[in-house]
């Protein structure tokens, strides 16, 4: 249909095939990039903006919660090495675990002004926004693969975002509609068990299992996708991490690095 267009592609993906650096050059020329979303450039800065995001997520005591862990890994690596890698993996792996992406997240996210702004920016003209979600409360489950089946809601689903978004503070008490199911339970436990290996981790930190440590604390890098695809994922990053505590606390990981 669009032959014009179709002959250009061949031409720029032959291109890409000699010189893909110069071809992304010019079809991806600078931007100035916003401040907000930069790399960080730092830890303390990597800290922050985590922190900053948690209180968003959650509230103040959320994102404290969240400062009072790293820095007492902080204070405990500044004291066996001259390192911050495991501070570092602890800054951004128990701030993935705090920010799993619930219900209230998604509305959250939805909600955003932000957001908003950025799909007016996409479309001109006449548009209708529709959502396709999996509510774990109304979706049914696919009769071949057993996984629940996303449904697709119109406009109307906007107030309903502002109100989930707004009802945040439910999120992990009793009266919290959505955190009695396997999934959210799943969730608040892997914290929970984070927590508790980096106090285990602590309590045996030397300079010498301190590599190991750093391995240990980024296991969460390996629990990825949303749903049921994240739930794969749990057991065998679980396993892992026991194995790798008992190497820890057997003293075998400084060995290894010794050797």
């Amino acid at each position: 249909v669009a032959v014009d267009f179709n002959k250009k592609s061949f031409v720029w993906g032959r291109r890409a095939a000699v010189d893909l650096e110069r071809v992304k050059r010019i079809a991806m020329p600078a931007d100035v990039i916003p401040i907000e979303q930069h790399l960080s450039r730092n830890l303390e800065e990597l800290i922050e903006r985590r922190a900053k995001f948690l209180a968003e997520y959650q509230n103040a005591r959320y994102a404290a919660r969240y400062r009072a862990l790293v820095e007492k890994v902080q204070q405990k690596e500044r004291n066996c090495t001259n390192s911050t890698k495991l501070t570092e993996a602890v800054a951004r792996y128990y701030a993935k675990l705090l920010a799993y992406k619930d219900e209230y997240e998604v509305a959250r996210l939805h909600a955003d002004a932000g957001f908003r702004a950025k799909v007016e920016g996409m479309f001109e003209g006449d548009y209708r926004v529709v959502y396709h979600l999996a509510p774990p409360l109304f979706a049914r489950k696919d009769p071949t693969s057993g996984e629940p089946r996303k449904m697709r809601f119109g406009p109307w689903m906007l107030p309903v975002f502002r109100v989930l978004s707004a009802m945040r503070f439910l999120r992990g008490t009793a009266l919290d509609p959505f955190g009695h199911t396997e999934e959210r339970r799943t969730e608040r436990a892997l914290v929970r068990e984070y927590e508790a290996t980096v106090d285990r981790l602590l309590a045996r930190l030397t300079a010498q299992n301190h590599a190991l440590a750093v391995q240990i604390a980024s296991i969460p890098d390996e629990i990825r996708g949303f749903g049921y695809i994240k739930a794969r994922s749990i057991a065998p990053a679980r396993k892992k991490r026991d194995e790798l505590l008992e190497r820890f606390e057997s003293g075998l990981g400084a060995e290894r690095a010794a050797a």
